[in-house]
């Protein structure tokens, strides 16, 4: 069973994504801002971080940085959630070390696809690249 670390400040929008999660069964952590979701990635090695862009003391591009600066935790999939999907973002996300993003707000009804093709897409350019 997957571990996801939900990295999000807002309530409604932290407990929406916990419900769609939980009801499929994932293993959840959750952290509000930048320092606690480093924190937390450390102690509890998730396999799947989705990382509000727009959190507190730390942003969600520079907490995938130092994620993917550490060799223990680099692997992660990492994706970021975001309401600030313009052109152009898609690509600074890709380059901060996110392997996707979804934009918010989210679709309850395809959360869970939309999570599983990023997934897929990294594995395809894994694939590819090696």
């Amino acid at each position: 069973m997957k571990k996801i670390l939900i990295v999000e400040d807002n309530e409604i929008n932290l407990k929406l994504i916990r419900t769609v999660l939980k009801a499929k069964g994932f293993l959840l952590a959750e952290a509000r801002d930048g320092e606690e979701a480093l924190k937390i990635a450390v102690a509890e090695r998730p396999d799947i971080i989705l990382i509000d862009i727009q959190i507190p003391k730390a942003d969600g591009l520079e907490v995938t940085r130092w994620i993917r600066a550490m060799d223990d935790l680099k692997d992660r999939q990492i994706i970021a959630i975001t309401a600030h999907a313009m052109e152009g973002d898609r690509k600074k996300f890709l380059e901060a070390g996110c392997d996707g993003y979804i934009s918010k707000p989210i679709n309850t009804r395809t959360f869970i696809d939309e999570i599983e093709a990023i997934l897929i897409q990294k594995a395809e350019r894994m694939k590819n690249a090696g």
